[in-house]
């Protein structure tokens, strides 16, 4: 039996930690945090399961935005000045990936092979860690102020619709009667019906590291800072605590994975996007249904612990301090979309948060070999879909580290792909 060490308890991690189980590996987890804490992208997401995620970031035409990305601190897109000489290389691949249709419909058709029926994975591995109740499947709902506004994004939704995505056209009195506590200025909507969400994120990640380990997963608190390989085998991991023994190990870090990549041979583009929330805890008003709305592109999902409104992404590393203007944004959109919430929330009942999602230039995950030797497999840079793609790219990652044959084509998420 060999030894596998998975680095990092998110949600990718610790779904393959699971994989790897269940594939007849030891495993050793490496998490210098709490698995669904604070400080874990995993707990502070969206929520949302939608295997209808398949638009990149970046589209035809986006590089006329740049200057005012550069101009506006607080827009739903924004790049720090001081950072924006170290993220030009990136941002030029950013661009290039969404530079046509065609190069879009290409990243559409890979991420929809990794997240058509997530939902119903995300239900099975809930279950099993006695958490069923944290994974709903009510579909998600893209709202507009009318038809013209869901017609201007018309490319983005043809995409959805040739990689098979299916979706429901509400009217004003369908929207109204579906979420009634909705402000009125929405008149139209689309509802996925496919969608799912979970409803306390980091429970979710805490409970699948907890089933890991009572399945025989050895959980270990330090941080990787490398490796140790000999004659092209893997004999360590190295980390602030020691050495671990190992025969194979994933890195699956995040935004922190750009550094052990490196270790294992390969320069890889990942850059965090920094992305906020803002909970609402006691709403007095909220959706029924997960609702993305157009005007703010971020979500709006009622949780186990609030009313949640995640979104924005900021391009400033990983090392500067948060701007808590954006997560303000978000909460006063809360406000205006929900007429009942009161206009004078105290300060007390509203938590702000900032992560940090890994994310690759493309669109795409890194998942695939390192240069340095096939005995470690990369796991990161999932961006916008980390939570809904991780069963299936727990099961791409356990079958390319054990030779066998994969489910889905690997040639997309390959490392190498950048050069």
């Amino acid at each position: 039996m060999s030894h596998a060490v998975v680095i990092g308890a998110g949600i990718v991690g610790a779904c393959t930690a699971l994989e790897l189980l269940k594939a007849g590996q030891r495993v050793t987890l490496l998490e210098p945090g709490p698995p669904g804490g604070e400080q874990a992208a995993s707990y502070g997401n969206g929520c949302w399961l939608s295997p209808m995620s398949v638009i990149p970031p970046s589209m035809p035409g986006l590089w006329k935005k740049v200057p005012g990305f550069l101009a506006d601190p607080l827009g739903p897109l924004a790049i720090r000045w001081s950072y924006f000489p170290r993220v030009l290389p990136w941002l030029v691949r950013y661009l290039a990936s969404g530079w046509t249709e065609a190069r879009v419909l290409k990243t559409a058709q890979a991420l929809r092979a990794m997240l058509v029926g997530a939902p119903a994975l995300h239900a099975a591995l809930a279950e099993e860690a006695g958490v069923g109740h944290l994974i709903e499947r009510r579909g998600l709902m893209y709202i507009y102020p009318s038809r013209a506004e869901f017609e201007a994004e018309a490319m983005a939704w043809r995409i959805r619709r040739q990689v098979g995505v299916q979706w429901l056209e509400l009217s004003a009195d369908e929207l109204r009667q579906r979420e009634p506590e909705l402000d009125r200025r929405y008149g139209f909507a689309a509802l996925v019906e496919e969608g799912g969400h979970c409803r306390d994120p980091g429970a979710y990640v805490a409970a699948l590291v907890q089933l890991a380990e009572a399945q025989g997963a050895r959980r270990v608190t330090a941080r990787a800072t490398g490796f140790r390989i000999e004659a092209g085998r893997l004999r360590a991991v190295l980390t602030d605590q020691g050495e671990v023994a190992a025969d194979k190990a994933v890195i699956a870090a995040g935004a922190h994975s750009r550094v052990l990549a490196a270790a294992a041979g390969d320069t890889v583009p990942l850059e965090t996007e920094r992305g906020y929330h803002a909970m609402i805890e006691a709403p007095e008003a909220g959706p029924r249904t997960p609702l993305m709305p157009s005007d703010g592109k971020m979500s709006v999902t009622m949780t186990d612990r609030g009313l949640r409104c995640a979104g924005q992404v900021e391009i400033a590393g990983l090392a500067a301090a948060p701007d808590w203007r954006r997560a303000e944004i978000l909460r006063d959109h809360l406000l205006r979309s929900f007429p009942g919430l009161p206009r004078d929330l105290p300060a007390s009942r509203v938590k702000l948060w900032m992560g940090h999602r890994p994310s690759m230039p493309d669109g795409l995950p890194c998942l695939g070999p390192a240069r340095a030797t096939g005995d470690i497999i990369h796991a990161f840079g999932h961006g916008h879909v980390g939570l809904v793609s991780a069963p299936r790219s727990a099961r791409l990652v356990t079958q390319l580290l054990l030779g066998q044959p994969t489910e889905l084509d690997a040639g997309p998420y390959d490392p190498r792909r950048f050069g």
